[in-house]
């Protein structure tokens, strides 16, 4: 179930929407033009779930309420409550990111499941609800001007002694390998953000930077901590959903 709903008056403009997925609903209200609240409900059984909404779908339209769009452009943001939701996600990033890895918020290789990944997501939510944001240049300001971090980015052209020299390198008491796994989760959290928040990329050198981080990630793997082994699933469903994004998407 999904509606939404509209109500103007010579007072205001608001909406509400309602979504249902399995035995959960997510409510989104407030003015038009905005992105509103949002509340995500739990309850025993999906019959339950889907009684509930209809009873407050019916008390809206009882009250004037007409059925209508969101406007282009419409916000997702993630409840205090609930974290990472599929039901609090862009309806786009849901078509293209449908794993579950996109939701998990303990493993380290998750996208969202790093601390610092972590971390990165809820200052993007945060930036995205004060304005409009450049996720590229966020990435650079985050790090620099927010963690005090330096930004190293990947570099593809990078030779394999080149990158196992720089892990080994001091960078105010962390090592490079440190850093730049904390940059690569960064720019990849940034990334699929982006996606989640707004349903769109604002810029294609953000997804091909993401790419470039996990390729990196992989040779760090490999070539500094001694992981043997193929790519690991989280890589490589991260990459073939984003490649796939990026091919319709982005052109």
């Amino acid at each position: 179930m999904l509606e939404i709903l509209r109500f103007i008056d010579e007072k205001s403009d608001k909406f509400w929407k309602i979504e249902t997925l399995g035995c959960e609903f997510v409510l989104n209200w407030g003015k038009f033009g905005t992105s509103g609240r949002y509340e995500i409900k739990e309850f025993d059984s999906e019959p339950e779930c889907e009684k509930q909404a209809q009873k407050l779908l019916a008390s809206k339209l009882k009250k004037g309420y007409a059925r209508s769009e969101l406007p282009s452009g419409h916000l997702y943001f993630d409840t205090d409550e609930f974290g990472l939701h599929p039901l609090t996600s862009h309806p786009n990033f849901r078509r293209y990111f449908s794993d579950a890895i996109y939701y998990d918020e303990c493993d380290e290789e998750a996208p969202f499941g790093s601390d610092d990944g972590n971390d990165a997501f809820k200052s993007l939510q945060d930036a995205f609800r004060k304005g409009d944001v450049k996720a590229l240049k966020f990435v650079r300001d985050l790090l620099e001007r927010e963690w005090d971090f330096t930004y190293l980015p990947p570099d593809k052209n990078q030779s394999d002694e080149e990158l196992k020299s720089l892990a080994k390198r001091d960078f105010n008491g962390l090592l490079g390998d440190q850093i730049m796994y904390s940059n690569d989760q960064v720019i990849i959290a940034i990334a699929f953000g982006e996606i989640k928040i707004s349903g769109k990329m604002s810029d294609k050198n953000l997804a091909l930077l993401a790419l470039d981080s996990m390729e990196r990630i992989e040779r760090l793997n490999h070539l500094v901590w001694g992981h043997a082994g193929d790519e690991s699933f989280y890589t490589a469903t991260m990459r073939r959903d984003l490649m796939k994004f990026m091919a319709e998407q982005l052109g």
